[in-house]
């Protein structure tokens, strides 16, 4: 990547955060007005008032305007563009009159069925254990790679709805994300994708100052769904797609946090024979609260973890599974010894001396409606 590609993707993270910052005071006066208005009425809510919806639409405007100042319009982001505009359409309307979820499930395969079929799909990936077993490259049939990509990008687009649950922290999740798979393009020498990851990335850190604790505006589905589905979208275009280097483990590594809260949310609601579209109080975020964390503590604990599971997926691509592994258990160690560090802080009859507040602030939270 030269040295003008290399401006072209600092320039499209800086004016999609500026443009994103810039718009959501707009947005939030918008929401007011149209009644985009998240009021609690269940116990899983954790805000305690009214809250504005919709600020996926500052999100979105950021990164569209973004990509067209600075992007290549070819076919494949054309597509993108295309399934964004379904998406967030679709993530307004449920805002504001909350679409039934099989309504809402089938907007969003339509979304990504154009995109597919505009050419961003999972064509091979690279075969993780290849030295032992299998070939070194998974070539799919074009039937069988049109179904996992649209699978792969519905799955996404409702793991980041899912887990939109506390103040700030869909947003920075996927801002995270976003600046993995970032370092990810460039090091495949992808600078059109890059640039589209870079206006994500702007646009979210734009958007978060106004989503921490206490939230002024909640993205709703309008910026979860159009989080999840751009970012399963450039997994594709800027990572499986183009570099022979990158196993399917990577994205999944990436996205692990929301990914796999989705997967044992499906698995627990089944089990306990529900719906696995049926909402309930069992997300991860959800038991940290109940285990006497704060909101602001628990966000900090998922963007940690979030941010280990990128680390390690760049480790990974650059340097091989070994060093990947290598670093978690050293994070991990890290960990073990700062939560029991914290649990003697946390305990009064082992410290007298430290007046440490241990209730739990449930106001001005957000725990969006997960009717997914």
């Amino acid at each position: 990547m030269n040295f003008d590609n290399n401006l072209f993707v600092l320039l499209a993270l800086a004016v999609a955060f500026m443009i994103s910052f810039a718009a959501t005071p707009m947005v939030i006066s918008l929401a007011h007005k149209i009644n985009a208005i998240d009021v609690p009425k269940d116990a899983r809510r954790v805000h305690k008032k009214p809250i504005p919806l919709i600020g996926g639409l500052a999100i979105f405007y950021g990164f569209i305007v973004s990509v067209l100042c600075f992007g290549t319009i070819d076919q494949e982001t054309m597509g993108i563009l295309i399934g964004c505009t379904i998406i967030v359409t679709t993530g307004v309307i449920d805002d504001m009159k909350n679409m039934r979820a099989i309504i809402k499930l089938m907007c969003q395969i339509l979304a990504a069925v154009i995109v597919v079929m505009m050419g961003v799909r999972i064509e091979y990936f690279a075969n993780p254990f290849y030295q032992w077993f299998g070939p070194q490259y998974i070539i799919m049939e074009h039937w069988m790679s049109i179904a996992v990509s649209v699978i792969w990008i519905v799955g996404v687009c409702n793991a980041i709805n899912l887990i939109d649950g506390l103040d700030g922290l869909a947003v920075g999740v996927s801002s995270i994300a976003s600046i993995s798979l970032l370092a990810l393009t460039l090091i495949s020498n992808n600078p059109n994708v890059a640039i589209l990851t870079a206006a994500v990335a702007g646009a979210g850190f734009g958007f978060l100052p106004y989503n921490f604790n206490p939230a002024k505006i909640f993205m709703g589905d309008t910026g979860a769904l159009f989080l999840g589905f751009i970012l399963a979208c450039i997994s594709i275009e800027g990572c499986l797609k183009v570099s022979a280097i990158i196993s399917f483990a990577i994205p999944i590594l990436i996205l692990g946090l929301p990914i796999f809260d989705t997967l044992f949310a499906i698995l627990r609601r089944v089990l306990t024979g529900r719906s696995p579209m049926s909402p309930d109080r069992g997300h991860l975020h959800h038991r940290l609260l109940d285990m006497g964390f704060s909101q602001k503590q628990v966000v900090a604990i998922l963007y940690t973890m979030t941010t280990l599971l990128c680390l390690t997926a760049v480790v990974i691509s650059v340097k091989g599974y070994f060093r990947g592994i290598l670093l978690i258990l050293a994070v991990l160690l890290i960990i073990m010894v700062s939560v029991k560090l914290m649990g003697e802080l946390r305990d009064p009859e082992k410290n007298n001396d430290i007046g440490y507040n241990d209730d739990l602030n449930l106001t001005d939270t957000e725990d969006k409606k997960d009717e997914h």
